[in-house]
């Protein structure tokens, strides 16, 4: 299928940036069909890491769950500038196409992309080889020290540094791999990680978030469905297991998938075999599969959410990836690595800023402390960072609803952390009448983790609402 193509052959290497699996998995199909490595990111946090692999080129969305191409391009043209940048949306107009071509992105396609125009462009790209030798190599030396998190840190906390055996361990593996871990602690990125150290790095790296979706829709995602197998189903797709063939499938929070899947699933990952929605015929399918979720599988088991035969077929190796609080030593080399790779490498934090951050519990993990670093960025007015920089998300909740609901003298909320954030969610969720994109732009968290929490707080949605299936960590590009 072209998809397990040697790296020593590459044609080229293209980082492609989309958050909707299905048309990333096509676009990567054409280009690795062309003998092109493709990198796969979701998001604009996923390009930053990635961008530190050496792409030659690198093709965007323009709008992603945690930003768009707007604020992503001056970033990877702080670290390169040299390397190509094109950007692709359905919701193209004169103006944006002119933002992004200021911001220095080299072509603008409009979606659906014509993939013939799109190869032709990377194609002339590459063919300029002295050109490129050359940016290629002052490429090397601008981001080695920007190397992802997972190849370059050496950790200083011992757990971790068992976590680094046991990865070190899969190598050249080929086993189901189990990843535990709290939301934010980088399951995803070990996932990753797992893949290039294994037997199929030269494969695709397809991944999926379950959390927050419905079981016709995961159903359709995961296994492709024929036109005609339901409403509205007018054209044939291809599933992620077809997409990661001879490759890693990555199921991040696998304990969110509906019960009445996951017999497929096991038969898939038992007989490498599954049919797509609305076809009799059998489809073969050779994909390692790597799990992750924050769930506690055995409850899940012994409370028949969770089928016992799935969890043992998948948790041959298990992996737990502790929290922040659980690595403190850690803090000061990671807060340096994520200072690196927001392009301000020498940045320094006043004595009282690392007090606030070394107290601070973590509950968000990398996630949390990127944010509060990027924010941090953002506030300070000299070459430093102080303690009045260093902001909370937590802050910002407490801050926003004494200046919408409550006067000064208002005595502090009675309630759990999670009854206040249930009210919390609630609030907005009617305030921008049950649009739940609009609600997670609000909130500042991406779609699928807000549909989670409305799932997990059994928080009610407007009628209308309830009949829009949610997305699969997609935000339509």
């Amino acid at each position: 299928m072209g998809w397990a193509v040697e790296r020593s052959v590459s044609a080229g290497r293209v980082l492609l940036v989309e958050d909707d699996p299905a048309e990333r998995h096509g676009i990567a199909a054409s280009l690795r069909a062309r003998r092109y490595d493709v990198l796969e990111a979701a998001s604009c946090e996923d390009a930053i890491e990635l961008f530190a692999l050496r792409p030659d080129i690198v093709i965007t969305d323009l709008r992603l769950p945690d930003g768009d191409a707007v604020s992503l391009l001056p970033r990877l043209r702080a670290v390169d500038s040299t390397v190509p940048v094109y950007v692709m949306t359905g919701f193209a107009t004169i103006d944006v196409a002119v933002r992004t071509v200021k911001l220095g992105a080299a072509e603008f396609f409009t979606k659906p992309v014509e993939m013939a125009r799109l190869i032709g462009c990377v194609d002339h790209a590459l063919r300029r080889e002295p050109q490129r030798n050359v940016s290629g190599e002052r490429r090397r030396a601008r981001v080695d020290h920007l190397a992802p998190l997972a190849d370059r840190f050496l950790p200083a906390s011992d757990v971790m540094r068992r976590l680094e055996d046991e990865i070190e361990g899969l190598r050249d593996s080929d086993c189901t791999v189990l990843v535990l871990g709290e939301t934010g602690t980088g399951k995803t990125h070990l996932a990753r990680r797992i893949h290039q150290l294994g037997a199929r790095s030269s494969g695709p790296f397809v991944d999926v978030n379950c959390a927050g979706l419905s079981r016709e829709f995961f159903e359709s995602e995961l296994f492709g469905h024929e036109r005609g197998a339901f409403t509205g189903a007018l054209a044939s797709k291809q599933g992620l297991f077809d997409a990661a063939n001879g490759g890693t499938l990555f199921l991040d929070e696998i304990g969110d998938i509906d019960v009445q899947v996951q017999p497929k699933i096991l038969k898939v990952l038992e007989e490498k075999r599954f049919r797509r929605m609305g076809d009799v015929r059998e489809r073969s399918a050779d994909v390692r599969l790597v799990a992750a979720t924050h769930h506690e599988l055995l409850t899940a088991v012994e409370q028949r959410t969770f089928r016992a035969d799935l969890f043992y077929r998948i948790s041959t190796v298990t992996l737990r990836v502790p929290s922040l609080r659980e690595r403190t030593a850690d803090l000061v080399p990671l807060v340096e690595h994520v200072l690196a790779q927001e392009g301000a490498p020498n940045m320094s934090l006043t004595r009282e800023a690392w007090d606030k951050i070394e107290a601070h519990p973590w509950p968000g993990n990398i996630r949390e402390l990127k944010n509060v670093l990027r924010r941090a960025l953002i506030l300070r007015r000299g070459e430093v960072i102080t303690a009045d920089n260093v902001r909370f998300d937590g802050d910002a909740r407490t801050s926003s609803s004494a200046l919408e609901a409550a006067p000064a003298s208002e005595p502090v909320p009675s309630g759990t952390l999670e009854e206040v954030e249930r009210e919390h969610i609630a609030r907005v969720l009617a305030a921008e009448n049950g649009r739940v994109k609009d609600a997670a732009r609000r909130l500042g968290i991406p779609r699928s983790t807000l549909y989670q929490k409305i799932k997990n707080y059994r928080i009610p949605l407007p009628a209308r609402a309830r009949t829009s299936a949610p997305p699969s960590s997609s935000s339509g590009g």
